[in-house]
């Protein structure tokens, strides 16, 4: 176990106990060893996969008080971030990963068996299709994606999961404020309230990192999301 992850997570003022410590070193055991079959990640050294992956997860706390967070989807969740780093360090959350590929399911499945984890679900498919069912629309507290996409595009497929008070919280890259500028009039037709943006850097890195903070405030319409393909290939504006 590493005392530089757990110096760079009590930076975001969390303090894992050892289960928890345990959990997260299984999960990066598990990443490596199915990564060798597989692409999840081009990041395996220890305490790369650490910050750039598992603090990089959590530090979604600078932008949102997760005490106040029951429900969370993780749309586009790859090798399961932030999802499952954000379950781990929050048992209380309830969590429902999502992604297109049905062996990355596979994956996050294991993962889930072997840490013990509760309160969390896989859903193998398209985010504009379960968008549509009433299990998932605008069901959660809290939509979060690292996932590579345009805001505009992103929140088309974000938005509509979360409820009437609840957030949707990006997470990006690089310098952003064009495409947030860019992206105000698809997250009002979505129903949603640009709250600000949180800029900051990971401990101890050079590393810059954004929270695009949105708040639900309307229903969003039934035409959205469009059906799939059409978010990446016109996005509103």
């Amino acid at each position: 176990m590493s005392k530089i992850f757990e110096e760079k997570l009590e930076h975001l003022g969390i303090i894992l106990n050892e289960k928890q410590m345990q959990q997260f070193y299984d999960y990066y055991e598990i990443l490596v060893e199915w990564n060798k079959v597989m692409n999840l990640t081009g990041i395996t050294e220890y305490e790369e996969v650490n910050e750039k992956h598992f603090v990089d997860s959590l530090s979604i706390v600078k932008a949102v008080d997760i005490s106040n967070i029951q429900s969370v989807i993780d749309i586009g969740t790859g090798a399961g971030f932030p999802g499952i780093p954000l379950k781990i360090a929050f048992p209380h959350l309830n969590v429902v990963l999502l992604d297109s590929l049905n062996k990355r399911i596979k994956f996050l499945n294991a993962v889930i068996d072997k840490l013990g984890l509760e309160k969390i679900e896989t859903i193998h498919g398209r985010a504009e299709d379960y968008a549509k069912q009433d299990e998932y629309r605008e069901k959660f507290d809290l939509c979060v994606s690292r996932a590579v996409a345009n805001l505009s595009t992103l929140s088309e497929y974000c938005i509509p999961y979360v409820h009437c008070g609840g957030l949707f919280v990006p997470y990006k890259s690089g310098d952003i404020d064009e495409e947030v500028e860019n992206s105000k009039k698809a997250i009002h037709v979505l129903g949603g309230k640009l709250q600000g943006v949180i800029k900051f850097q990971l401990p101890k890195t050079e590393i810059g990192r954004s929270f695009v903070k949105i708040e639900k405030v309307q229903n969003t319409n039934k035409r959205y999301p469009r059906k799939a393909g059409l978010p990446a290939k016109e996005p509103l504006s």
